[in-house]
């Protein structure tokens, strides 16, 4: 069985950071690519060689499958991790690594084919008896489909991309007044990010959070669930803070939950790293989302509470190596939680590019870990996502967890641009969320 002797990886800032590290200590070679606004980037330095892709439009870089595979066999690379975002989930990118006879390290291109339809998932649990969120389990074709729809069910109605992603073309339908000028709208989001406008209905879940199963799988058959983590902290439906285990989960829902998971993922033939997304209601009812295929932004999370590293998982699945533990063999050991700092202005969270004139962040240890890129006198872009770190704390328990990071994100000084730092620790600071009474209209006040 041959491990991956040097690896591609196809994305840019702290995650290929991350990878890298696991990477150094498995003994397999490097290699970052970046565009013209990241040639300074402090990653860039960390690979073992690196490569500039294009422009500073992603279109032409990291979103340039031609441009990523031409990299990776010019530095003889045998595999490509695609980190979030970006490519990560494209099926078309996958094809394209197995063609040229590389690894891709994640689900096979076939099944990340299938699964980039929101409703093909929807369907998948459904038939293994795993609750979904009512809605429709195929794609609306028009708004008289979801004007017959609302006169039938009634409203409130979310609309949703079927291929979106990142929290992006999802609308709220209050009645039939909205249905013609949401219909449109996701549509041409649909169209113009994700290449298909099909989108479906969910009704909306009273006071959900939002509950996630972190779970490897192997090509063997094997599928070990690695705790849940609660994301329910968010704006604009992208996650901000994130904690495992969930405050609201009991011990039987959690074998629930990683039931459900397992039923989901064997009967897609899955394989490497991923997450079950799932919706909490306010009376306790548990509904399938839906599945992200690919490693999380928050996988620290779970990586402090079982003391596994999830990136080396994935280059030995993708190897074909069996798991190496079973899901007896995995235990939940104190609370992780973690913030993620964006560069945004924390009234209006528009993005705030610009030069990190200063930078000073806290040591860390055994109980803080803040995965990151930065450095000073470096330009943070306006081109891409805002995230710029994650900083992780784990302790015995939530309280202590909670303590640890909130003196972490007070030690942090990032001067040049704005970050959303204060808002985390209103949060962390705020009574509901000590006592883990939150769920997603947290920051929204709804």
């Amino acid at each position: 069985m041959n491990m991956i002797k040097k690896l591609l990886v196809a994305n840019r800032g702290e995650i290929v950071r991350r990878i890298i590290r696991t990477c150094r200590e498995m003994g397999v070679q490097t290699v970052a690519v970046f565009s013209e606004a990241d040639r300074g980037a402090a990653y860039v330095t960390d690979a073992d060689q690196a490569v500039c892709i294009g422009p500073a439009n992603p279109l032409q870089s990291y979103l340039n499958i031609d441009a990523l595979l031409d990299a990776a066999r010019k530095t003889g690379a045998d595999a490509v991790h695609p980190g979030y975002g970006f490519l990560s989930e494209r099926g078309a990118f996958a094809e394209a690594v197995e063609n040229a006879g590389m690894i891709w390290v994640g689900p096979p291109s076939k099944l990340l084919r299938r699964i980039s339809s929101k409703c093909a998932c929807r369907q998948i649990a459904s038939e293994v008896g795993v609750p979904v969120v009512p809605g429709t389990l195929k794609p609306v074709a028009d708004p008289e489909e979801i004007l017959k729809y609302g006169r039938r069910h009634g409203y409130p109605l979310f609309l949703k991309l079927d291929k979106g992603g990142g929290g992006k073309g999802i609308s709220r339908i209050n009645g039939p007044e909205d249905v013609e000028r949401v219909f449109k709208q996701a549509s041409s989001i649909g169209s113009v990010a994700f290449g298909s406008s099909d989108c479906y209905l969910e009704h909306v879940v009273a006071k959900p959070r939002h509950i996630e199963v972190q779970f490897v799988a192997d090509k063997h058959g094997n599928c070990v669930c690695l705790g849940e983590r609660e994301c329910s902290i968010q704006r604009r439906n992208q996650k901000i803070i994130e904690e495992g285990p969930s405050p609201a989960v009991s011990p039987e829902e959690r074998a629930l939950l990683f039931d459900w998971t397992r039923r989901i993922v064997l009967r897609m033939g899955y394989h490497g790293a991923g997450t079950i997304e799932g919706l909490r209601s306010a009376d306790g009812s548990y509904y399938f989302m839906e599945i992200n295929a690919r490693l999380q932004v928050e996988h620290a999370v779970s990586e402090f509470i079982t003391g596994l590293d999830i990136v080396k998982c994935q280059l030995e699945i993708s190897c074909g190596m069996p798991l190496s533990f079973v899901q007896e063999e995995v235990s939940l050991s104190g609370h992780a939680i973690e913030a993620r700092i964006y560069a945004e202005d924390p009234e209006t969270f528009m993005p705030s590019p610009g030069i990190i004139k200063r930078l000073s962040l806290p040591a860390v240890n055994n109980c803080l870990r803040i995965d990151h890129a930065l450095a000073e006198n470096t330009t943070v872009p306006p081109y891409y996502d805002p995230l710029l770190a994650k900083v992780v704390a784990w302790d015995g328990n939530r309280p202590a967890a909670i303590g640890r990071l909130t003196e972490a994100l007070k030690r942090i000084e990032i001067e040049g641009i704005k970050t959303n730092i204060q808002t985390s620790l209103k949060v962390l600071s705020s009574e509901l969320f000590l006592r883990g009474e939150y769920d997603t209209s947290f920051l929204s006040g709804e």
